[in-house]
């Protein structure tokens, strides 16, 4: 239907954009403290970009992606994730060039995955992410993680719990993923399609598996803990004592690999309890291969994303949202035709003096615009009227104590202003 949004996407109607614009600049200040600067980067790339970033074993890639052949031939992919396109730009900008580390995020951040619309996910979601680069010590992801912990304390969330593992390196990884084909020889009869393809290629990506025969089947899986090498090992127990040192509470969970095939050394999830039970609200590791898998040079990274839509609907349920504000500051009333003109050109002036100001744009009745500056929730209203006029005067009228005065018109801004 024309008049119907497609399944899976969502309007952001005017009153609930104040709520986003409220947790934006929640987040825009978080990064600002820290020396995050913002990046923007497109909404689809080149499909190859993914497959070799994300990683083919992937349910992102598998399943999930939302790709196209264009006009010109070229498979192009809508963005469902933001690291990769980072990546990209760093690499083609020469960013890298820069002192590190380099302090990157992105924000409201489009991103697609074709798959069942979940709680607070949607197929088109936006992200808030924050990526770190250069910088291989584990005092940069407890960084990351403590921003993103004192970002949802501070939005007022609540029951939050954090929980984090070391997935380990190349250099460690292929031992634990024998031992999970091992673990798995007698099992694999039991698994999903999609698990058993990985089998061979990344069985520690069946952990990541979302079917509950799946889960049953893995129950009991060796931890990837007991394969770390002496590097891994000393790096994870670095992001501890970092934790421990910034305050912050943590669990060791090991069945913790995130969904993408990027990931080495640190992962982590933030979650929240709600009714249906733990829902993560942002996630994220370090990814020291990236860089240069993707053609750059080599340079470690460490980053995470937090999905807007989840944690406007968590505030929303846990009744941590704002209170609405009102639209507008100061209502310009005209009683009469004449004092119309007058009317808004107070208005503007009022405006380019700072001051959110609005008047009456479809020739209602003066009681008519008493209640309508009410649902604005002008916190005054400025009436115009035939005796203002004559007199050179305005009268202020206070909403909330129903108040009065009169003041000269050429004075009314000035009033207006210092009365903030």
């Amino acid at each position: 239907m024309l008049t119907q949004a497609p399944r899976g996407t969502k309007d952001v109607t005017p009153e609930a954009s104040a709520l986003w614009q409220y947790v934006e600049a929640r987040m825009r200040g978080a990064c600002a403290k820290a020396g995050y600067r913002e990046v923007r980067t497109p909404t689809f790339e080149h499909t190859e970009l993914f497959v070799r970033g994300v990683g083919d074993t992937t349910d992102v890639v598998q399943k999930e992606m939302y790709t196209f052949v264009d006009k010109g031939g070229r498979s192009v992919t809508l963005k469902p994730e933001g690291t990769a396109g980072v990546v990209r730009m760093i690499i083609e900008n020469r960013l890298y060039a820069e002192a590190q580390p380099m302090k990157l995020f992105y924000l409201n951040a489009p991103v697609f995955r074709y798959d069942k619309p979940q709680s607070g996910r949607f197929r088109e979601h936006h992200q808030f992410g924050v990526e770190a680069f250069g910088a291989a010590g584990a005092t940069v992801d407890a960084e990351q993680i403590t921003l993103a912990w004192d970002l949802l304390q501070g939005l007022g969330l609540r029951d939050l719990r954090l929980s984090v593992n070391s997935i380990g390196c190349p250099a460690c990884r292929p031992a634990y993923q024998q031992r999970m084909r091992d673990f798995l020889a007698e099992r694999l009869d039991g698994l999903c399609g999609t698990c058993k393809g990985r089998f061979d290629r990344n069985p520690m990506r069946i952990l990541d598996c979302k079917s509950p025969s799946c889960q049953a089947r893995i129950a009991g899986a060796p931890s990837v803990l007991a394969c770390l090498c002496a590097e891994c090992e000393a790096h994870f127990a670095a992001l501890q004592e970092a934790l421990r040192l910034f305050g912050l509470p943590f669990q060791i969970d090991p069945g913790i690999v995130r969904g993408l095939d990027y990931y080495t050394k640190t992962v982590f999830e933030i979650l929240t309890e709600t009714e249906s039970g733990p829902l993560a609200l942002t996630g994220g590791g370090r990814y020291d291969l990236l860089v240069e898998q993707l053609g750059g040079p080599a340079l470690p990274g460490v980053g995470f994303g937090m999905g807007m839509e989840r944690v406007l609907m968590v505030m929303q349920a846990q009744g941590a949202a704002p209170p609405a504000q009102g639209l507008i500051d100061v209502f310009v009333c005209a009683q009469t035709e004449a004092a119309r003109q007058p009317a808004l050109a107070l208005m503007m002036a009022l405006r380019r003096a700072g001051v959110r100001a609005d008047a009456d744009h479809m020739g209602r009745s003066l009681k008519a615009q008493f209640k309508y500056a009410d649902k604005c929730g002008a916190r005054l209203v400025a009436v115009l009227g035939e005796e203002e006029l004559r007199d050179g005067q305005v009268t202020l009228r206070d909403m909330v104590t129903r108040e009065e005065k009169r003041v000269l018109l050429d004075e009314a801004v000035k009033t207006v202003k210092n009365e903030e």
